[in-house]
């Protein structure tokens, strides 16, 4: 089972209403990590999630939206503090947010609240948004402390420089989990986030790859995305052309991909990512582009069944 650690918050969407052509919101499930548990259940992975979701009614959405998708909720916690809500504004096709998160289910998990995990939980996956706010990030932080060193790790830092309150803490904190990550997938903006000095952008991946990831992709929108393998070589997926309607979810989309790929593949374990050839990696990316692509294709954070791509 490949185990998504982080938000389920509910996206609050403009639409449209009949009263002089204002807009309301619509609440849709969504949060990145959610989004690659949704994606991974869809794809024909077993997946899970470690989350905090509360019992309002918006938490009960989110839990019933996970198990339409196939995604194990055993594990999520569950509290009486209120639901994560981000407010959602498109400006064509791309998302902007306004969070209300203070006290909520989510965030305010801790140590003392994580199950123990079986051996049915192979690979662990991290990323959005609660790697940067306080106290589950170190909760999260502490989970992968605890359980990265036996099973495969993947990680989508995806920063959000608003939600850090101090820059240092987060860098630490993300330091110490890249030395337990096998696997790590980063834009630019990441990446340059992350390392702000006046080095070329090789040089960046090449210190990313020397903090701890054996498989390190490079995402580049349009422009497909890079994977640099732990021996040097790299492999290169151009996007898939479809029209696009809205970016949100893709990314998390791909990730979903990567890892439903290597699953499949056999190759979700530190030992085989660290020994992964470029054919491996490649169609696992392939995956990942037609995933993502279709997702793209669709508003909102709606990621393909396996059987579209299929066809």
């Amino acid at each position: 089972m490949i185990l998504c650690c982080g938000e389920a918050l509910i996206d609050m969407i403009p639409s449209p209403t009949t009263e002089g052509g204002r807009d309301g919101f619509v609440p849709h499930s969504g949060g990145a990590v959610f989004n690659t548990a949704i994606a991974l259940g869809r794809l024909g992975a077993r997946a899970g999630m470690i989350t905090g979701l509360s019992t309002d009614m918006f938490g009960q959405q989110l839990d019933a939206s996970l198990r339409a998708s196939h995604v194990d909720t055993s594990r999520v916690i569950r509290s009486d503090r209120p639901t994560t809500l981000a407010f959602v504004k498109l400006t064509d096709g791309h998302a902007t947010y306004s969070f209300f998160d203070e006290n909520s289910a989510g965030r305010m998990i801790g140590a003392e609240d994580l199950p123990a995990l079986s051996q049915e939980v192979t690979s662990l996956f991290f990323g959005g948004i609660s790697l940067a706010v306080e106290p589950c990030a170190d909760t999260y932080a502490e989970l992968m402390a605890r359980e990265g060193a036996t099973r495969a790790v993947m990680m989508d830092p995806n920063i959000r420089p608003g939600f850090i309150k101090d820059v240092n803490r987060y860098r630490e904190r993300l330091a110490r989990m890249l030395t337990l990550t096998d696997l790590v997938k980063v834009s630019d903006e990441d990446l340059n986030w992350i390392y702000p000095g006046a080095e070329a952008l090789q040089d960046k991946l090449d210190m990313l790859r020397g903090a701890g990831p054996r498989l390190v992709v490079l995402t580049k929108g349009s422009a497909g995305a890079t994977a640099y393998l732990a021996d040097g070589r790299s492999v290169d997926v151009a996007a898939q052309k479809v029209m696009a309607v809205d970016t949100v979810g893709a990314g998390d989309t791909f990730n979903a991909g990567v890892m439903a790929s290597l699953s499949t593949q056999g190759l979700l374990t530190k030992g085989a990512i660290a020994d992964l050839t470029p054919d491996q990696v490649r169609t696992a990316l392939d995956l990942a582009a037609r995933s993502a692509a279709i997702t793209v294709s669709r508003a909102g954070a709606n990621p393909p069944w396996r059987e579209e791509l299929d066809v």
